[in-house]
Parts: structure tokens; C-alpha cells; sequence
């Protein structure tokens, strides 16, 4: 029986169920007599057990089999649920997790026994029935020697990888040596620890670019991207810079274990001796792009057909969507296609006339359908972002278990809703965010107590919808940031002088936190806690076209709020011209439109401002910003477009407004993808391209 086709299925549905039985578990432990939810696990369970069993993932069969065992002992009152059976379920709970990622990544459960764990939940039936458990095998002892063992190897292998070049990088290599540059050959090894492993990689080469190019990635710069990699990659570079100060600048990037690197002299023989000549691209190569789409090697095409056999299923690609939103589409085309016989019928009628009073009122009949049929397939988007934030309640109990510490974590919004694409890539930096509260924002019990607060640290989580974004808070009642601490800390690190240090309010001073270089060190956690893998937590959420803001007081705990887009893909914009150019500007950042007398421009340090109902506001010339000409003679007044991120504004000044518009966004690609103040673009009416600009960079 094939069941390929039901492994979709069968991952969204072990998904729930796994979820399922993390929540009851906790439930549990505050309610160990509630037979509601022990039923509830039991039947979960067993559900596990039946639909791995008919996909043939054995192993997963066998741990959830036993796990079901013990929830039978526990229904029939001959075991009590305690705190040492919440542990051990929860490690089956990561066990079968693991075995639900293998498959996910290569359809295929892996070789993990777990016989531990299964011993573990045998001795526990053992126990509960007066029998003797079973001689433990000695595993663990072999498992530490095995450990041991590796890191051995691990050790032995702390040098640069060599990397085996085809024909085409190898001509790229050999022509940057001839023009004068140094090859380096460097491997990036990042700590196990780390959450976001593409976004450490991404400011590795950030850094090490600005003293040359990448020429060769291993892997792929794509699969780097998509995460496709273990806990190290590496690449060759063309620099004219010395080698140390190339590895200096990747060490500063946080999370980097060890930066291995060596010049290269000896770049090795073809290895597609035997291959028909590579044949040149018809794209031009320009300077910045990777050379990496070279024909495979020979080994990489033998290889080929094997990775597909095992090829990753496309998982996370599935939407629920109640039948009421599919009933609305379906109306919604319906009326489409009646306005579409009503457009043909006029064309046929009228002699083909577009001129007519019926023919503009069918128009404006097409654009409030299509405007309705736009957010009736957003709805279908739209999944509640619980699906990220459910998991978060047993990361806290694990956390305060590991850290000795009393905490609880409290949610409230968990059914606000984001579009899908969004709600995938949001839970790594809530994630960090969580982490950062329960390990460096809240203080230790007795600190706790010496400040007359409750022993049980509050960690809280709140999403809510604002108009076109939705916000989610995460915060603490615990220490607070140490703005003094970190304004010194950033003056000794060369970050800012003492004089600026000087003039910089409270925000200023905590937004140093999100700057890369610094949380280079690991004392920064000295700080409060703050600094580590905050700069990955906001280019994370840039990413998503949101934006982070920290409100904090000393003593008395620490708010991130985050702010994001609710879609991804089309959004209401202002459409504005600069000198000839056309540009979108989101509806959603924007506070208002002023038309400002040149007259009433102030200067504030040297730089421009406008006084406006109580607020002084920074004008961004975006002409100057886009490097264009100036105009010749300066009008008397401006038209500024004020736009806001959380509680800052800035006045950019543009030439004329065009008025507002449904845009689709198209992604610009990676060939463009340096210029941080263009977001994407999106196609006009007329066939123009309009570039959207992002005001966060602005900002």
C-alpha cells in the first residue's frame, strides 16, 4: 500500500495530537485527578499509535504504544500522575516530536530506538504492579563513551573543510587569484544553542563582505538560506584584506562558535574532466552575483537520485479554512462571472462603445467585487497565530525547572489572526523574546522577595489586532534594563563616545541592544540579560515587513512590543512621486499628509525638522535619500507624508501625491537585495513599476 499521498495528512494530524497531549500533560500536573483530560491524553494517544502504525513509521508506533500503557494505569487509578511521570512524558512528547521532524525532512523516521525512554515507561508500569524493573542495559554508559567519541572526532576535525570545486567555480576562483586578490578558505562553526542558524549565516557574510566577495558556498547559498545545514558551512572569499581581520569580523557575529580559516594556493584538479564543457549562461554575470549554478560534479549527479527518494515533502503548505469563507468565494466568482457576461454583453450591444453610462457602472461593479473577492482569499490566509504560541506554556515549565526559578506565563489573544506566510516565521523570535524574560529579565526568588514581589515571576504574552497590523507584546515583571549598564557597556566597547552618550534619551540607549556588534560577547548578559540574539529577533520581524519597540523601567520588568504587517501580499498603499519616479509608501505606516510652508522649517542639530500640533518631526528629503537631482528652484511649499512606527514619526517630503491604491508586492529578488530602503515593487495599471519604499529603514 502506498501511503505517500497521506503524508501531508498524517503530519498535520500528528501535529494537532502532539500539541494535543503537551497541553493536557501540563494540565495535569496542576490537576492530576481531572479524568476529563486523562481520557483526553488516552485518546490522543492511541490515535498516535493507529495513524503511525498505518504510515508504517514503526519506532513511533512502538514509544507511542507504551506511552499509551501507561496512560491505561493511569485510568484505571493503579498509578498516581506526579512530577516524575509529567518529566518522563514530556521527554516521549520530544522523542516523538523528533521522530515527526525526520519525517517531515526526508518522509522517514529515522533509527532513533529510544529504548531508554521505553525502558523508562516499562519500569514505571513495572512499578505501579509490585514487580521488579527490568537490568537496565548499560547504555547510558555506552551512549556517554559514544558522545565522547564524537567530540574526539569533532576535535580532530576543527580545521577548515576543503571544498571540492566543479570546473565552472574553479575558472571563477583561478581568474580573482590572477587579478591580485587573496583566496581564503573559511568554515563557520555556529553553537548548538542557536535558534535562527540562516539568520546567524546571513550576518557572517554580511560582515565578511565588506572586505571581499564570496565566490564558492557549501552548501548553497540557497540552502544556507532555507536552513539546510547542520551547525557549520563554509566558503571561499577574494579579499586584498588580511585573513585575521575577515575572521575577526565573523567571531563578532553572536552564536559563532569558532571561525576556521586558511589562504588557499592549491585549488586542486577538474573534476569534470570527463563532462561535455560547460556551457556559459545566457544571463550576464555581474559582479555581485554567486557563481553557484554551474552543472553538477559527476559524485553530486550520482548522488541526485538518491536525495529525491527520500526528497522533503512539502509540509506547513496546508490551510484549514472553515466551509463559511469558501461559501463567500464561491459567491463572490459567481458575481465575477456575471460581471463578466454583463462587460460582453455591453461590448456586443453597444457596438463595442465603452463609452456608455451601463459600461462605467459595470466597471465600478467589478472593482467592489474584486475588492470583496481580495479579502475573502485573505481570509482563507488567515490562521490563528495560537498554532505558534501554543507551544510556548511547556518551554516555560522546562525553563523554570532548568533555571530554578518560579515563573508562569500568561496569554491572552491567542486567536488574533495572521496571514499564514507571517504566523510560520514569527515563532523563532517570539521564541528568543520568551526565553530572554524567563532567563534574564525575571530575578532570582530571593532578589524577588527582597524587592517585595511575588516568588512566581509573570511572563506575559497579548496579540491583538490594530487596524492593518497586529501586535503582540511579550514582557516580564522582573529587572528591567539597566540603561546606565548598557550606555557604559556600549561606551567601552567603542559603540558611542561618552559625549554622545551624553545627549541620548532612554530609547535610544536601549535600542542599542538590537545592534549586532553589541552582542558579540557573551558578558553582555551581565546587562539585564539583553543584547543576545536581539539583533536576530529584529531583522527576523524586518523581515516581515514589522517592527520591534522595547518600553522598560529598572526594578520593575521589560515590554517588547512587536508590530506586524497582517498580509504579505497585497496591501493599501499611497502612491507619491519623487522628480518623475513613482513610489508606494504603506497606508498602514502612515499618520497623515501635511502641506508645509518652507517657511516653517526648523533645524535641530543641523538637521531639518517641522513643528507640527505639539510634536517636533525629522524631514526625510527623499530625493536627497534616493540620490536624485535637485530641482532647480524649491516650491514654497512642501508636501510632507508622515508616517509613524509606534511612537516616532518622520515628514518625507515627496514631489506629488497620486492617491491611494490596492498594490500586489512582488519581491525585487537576490539580485537587489542590499538596498534595505526598497522593500519590493509592484506593477501599475499602465504596465509601469512602481518601488515601495520601506519606512522602517526611513526611520
Amino acid at each position: 500500500m502506498d501511503v505517500s499521498q497521506y503524508l501531508e495528512i498524517f503530519i498535520d494530524e500528528s501535529a494537532e495530537h502532539i500539541q494535543t497531549l503537551s497541553d493536557c500533560i501540563m494540565t495535569l500536573e496542576s490537576e492530576p485527578d481531572n479524568k476529563d483530560t486523562i481520557n483526553e491524553v488516552f485518546r490522543a494517544a492511541h490515535s498516535l499509535k493507529g495513524m503511525a502504525g498505518t504510515m508504517g513509521f514503526k519506532r513511533m508506533q512502538h514509544l507511542t504504544h507504551d506511552m499509551e500503557n501507561v496512560f491505561q494505569e493511569v485510568r484505571s487509578d493503579k498509578i498516581a500522575v506526579d512530577s516524575e511521570m509529567i518529566d518522563l512524558l514530556f521527554k516521549c512528547l520530544d522523542a516523538i516530536d523528533a521522530y515527526l521532524s525526520n519525517i517531515k525532512a526526508t518522509s522517514d523516521e529515522g533509527t532513533e530506538d529510544n529504548e531508554l525512554i521505553i525502558k523508562a515507561l516499562n519500569d514505571f508500569i513495572a512499578k505501579a504492579n509490585g514487580e521488579q524493573p527490568a537490568e537496565s542495559a548499560p547504555v547510558a554508559e555506552a551512549s556517554a563513551e559514544t558522545a565522547e567519541a564524537e567530540a574526539s572526532e569533532n576535535g580532530d576535525n576543527r580545521k577548515y573543510l576543503q571544498i571540492e570545486m566543479n570546473d565552472h567555480e574553479r575558472k571563477t576562483v583561478l581568474a580573482a587569484r590572477e587579478s591580485g586578490q587573496h583566496i581564503y578558505g573559511m568554515t563557520i562553526l555556529i553553537q548548538k544553542e542557536c535558534l535562527l542558524k540562516a539568520a546567524r549565516a546571513f550576518l557572517v557574510f554580511r560582515a565578511v563582505e565588506e572586505f571581499g566577495q564570496i565566490l564558492v558556498y557549501r552548501p548553497s547559498s540557497q540552502d544556507i538560506e532555507d536552513e539546510k545545514f547542520e551547525l557549520d558551512f563554509s566558503f571561499y572569499i577574494a579579499s586584498s584584506e588580511a585573513l585575521d581581520k575577515i575572521q575577526t569580523a565573523a567571531k563578532n557575529v553572536s552564536e559563532i562558535e569558532d571561525v576556521l580559516g586558511e589562504e588557499l594556493t592549491d585549488f586542486g584538479a577538474s573534476t569534470e574532466a570527463e563532462e561535455e564543457p560547460v556551457k556559459e549562461e545566457t544571463k550576464p554575470v555581474v559582479a555581485d552575483v554567486k557563481p553557484e549554478a554551474a552543472p553538477k560534479t559527476a559524485e553530486q549527479k550520482a548522488q541526485a537520485p538518491v536525495k529525491k527518494a527520500a526528497g522533503k515533502p512539502a509540509t506547513n503548505r496546508t490551510v484549514r479554512v472553515d466551509i463559511e469563507k469558501l461559501d463567500e468565494l464561491m459567491n463572490q466568482v459567481s458575481e465575477l462571472i456575471i460581471a463578466k457576461n454583463s462587460l460582453t454583453s455591453i461590448s456586443a450591444t453597444d457596438g463595442g462603445s465603452f463609452n456608455s453610462q451601463t459600461f462605467h457602472e459595470q466597471i465600478e461593479y467589478l472593482e467592489r467585487i474584486t475588492t470583496n473577492l481580495h479579502e475573502s482569499v485573505m481570509k482563507t490566509r488567515m490562521v490563528p497565530i495560537e498554532s505558534v504560541v501554543n507551544k510556548f506554556p511547556r518551554m516555560i515549565r522546562d525553563l523554570s525547572r532548568t533555571l530554578n526559578k518560579k515563573m508562569e506565563l500568561v496569554m491572552t489573544g491567542e486567536d488574533t489572526e495572521l496571514d499564514r506566510t507571517v504566523v510560520d516565521q514569527i515563532g523563532d523570535p517570539l521564541q528568543h523574546l520568551l526565553r530572554n524574560s524567563a532567563d534574564h529579565g525575571l530575578e532570582d526568588t530571593a532578589l524577588r522577595a527582597e524587592r517585595g514581589k511575588s516568588e512566581t515571576g509573570h511572563i506575559f504574552l497579548n496579540a491583538y489586532q490594530e487596524g492593518n497590523n497586529v501586535i503582540i507584546q511579550v514582557g516580564d515583571d522582573g529587572n528591567g534594563i539597566d540603561t546606565d549598564a548598557v550606555k557604559q557597556k556600549a561606551i567601552e566597547r567603542g559603540i558611542i563616545t561618552a559625549e554622545q552618550a551624553e545627549g541620548m534619551t532612554q530609547k535610544e540607549i536601549v535600542n542599542l541592544l538590537f545592534l549586532p556588534s553589541f552582542s558579540m560577547a557573551k558578558k553582555i548578559t551581565d546587562i539585564s540579560g539583553r543584547g543576545v540574539g536581539l539583533d536576530v529577533v529584529k531583522s527576523g520581524i524586518e523581515q516581515l515587513g514589522g517592527d520591534v519597540e522595547v518600553r522598560t523601567k529598572l526594578g520593575e520588568g521589560t515590554t517588547f512590543t512587536v508590530r506586524l504587517p497582517l498580509t504579505l501580499a497585497i496591501i493599501q498603499a499611497l502612491m507619491v512621486e519623487v522628480r518623475d519616479e513613482k513610489y508606494a509608501i504603506s497606508l498602514s505606516s502612515i499618520s497623515n499628509i501635511e502641506s508645509i510652508p518652507v517657511t516653517d522649517i526648523k533645524y535641530v542639530q543641523a538637521k531639518e525638522v517641522i513643528h507640527l500640533r505639539g510634536s517636533v518631526i525629522p524631514l526625510v528629503r527623499l530625493d536627497q535619500v534616493l540620490d536624485m537631482e535637485p530641482m532647480e528652484k524649491d516650491p514654497e511649499n512642501l508636501t510632507v507624508v508622515i508616517v509613524k512606527r509606534g511612537d516616532s514619526q518622520i515628514g518625507l517630503v515627496v514631489d506629488n501625491l497620486i492617491g491611494q491604491q490596492e498594490i500586489v508586492i512582488k519581491s525585487l529578488g537576490k539580485y537587489i537585495n542590499g538596498n534595505k530602503l526598497i522593500s519590493g515593487a509592484t506593477i501599475l495599471g499602465d504596465g509601469e513599476v512602481a518601488l515601495i519604499l520601506d519606512t522602517n529603514t526611513l526611520m
